[in-house]
């Protein structure tokens, strides 16, 4: 089966499985989806999802963020990886977004990817998500599961992203992000996982 066509079939069942997938990170306007993003480097989202409460109670915008300074946002985040790392960057993006854009988050990749701790991989979730621009994030479960389906070669996310992007309609990169992540980790974990039983590996010629 070419790629195109196997992407196209991969597609379709993804659809019937999570026809309308929510973002599986807490928030409520770009900037906490921004703040909890960052969050969840090396992390996983239930715990981001436990700790931002807390913390967007007490800063829920750039202005509340820069006036509790890395010091005032580390024991809010104690319990998230890197977090001493994470608290200095989110202090001084938000400082950054005051002094560049006005308290707002903005909506282009070169901006977003210029603020501390904001990859491209974050930038491009904030993108698709916040503002509903095409992008195709690339995390562990999406990296994996390309390379287990024969779509991409797997030597880096890069080029995982630019050989999903070639495979897959622009329309569908948003929606197709987040149905991989909830599959990867409902049916196709890193481990212990029986291609057999996978309704997608089973006949998309997984890789060993």
């Amino acid at each position: 089966m070419r790629k195109r066509e196997k992407a196209a079939k991969i597609a379709e069942q993804l659809q019937a499985l999570y026809p309308n997938p929510p973002i599986p990170l807490d928030h409520s306007d770009p900037y906490t989806l921004l703040v909890a993003v960052a969050l969840s480097a090396q992390t996983t989202d239930k715990k981001v999802n436990e700790v931002t409460p807390g913390l967007f109670a007490v800063a829920s915008t750039p202005a509340q963020m820069a006036a509790l300074g890395a010091d005032g946002i580390l024991p809010l985040i104690r319990q998230i990886g890197l977090a001493p790392t994470k608290a200095k960057n989110l202090a001084r993006a938000a400082e950054l977004l005051l002094e560049r854009h006005d308290g707002a988050v903005p909506a282009e990749m070169a901006a977003l990817e210029a603020l501390p701790g904001v990859g491209h991989k974050t930038a491009s979730v904030v993108m698709s998500q916040a503002f509903g621009v095409p992008a195709f994030p690339v995390d562990t479960h999406i990296h994996r599961l390309a390379a287990r389906w024969g779509l991409s070669d797997g030597k880096n996310v890069e080029k995982t992203e630019a050989d999903l992007k070639r495979l897959f309609p622009k329309a569908s990169w948003n929606a197709l992000h987040l149905q991989i992540i909830y599959f990867g980790r409902e049916h196709c974990p890193a481990r212990g996982h029986d291609a057999a039983a996978c309704p997608i590996c089973s006949w998309a010629g997984v890789r060993p």
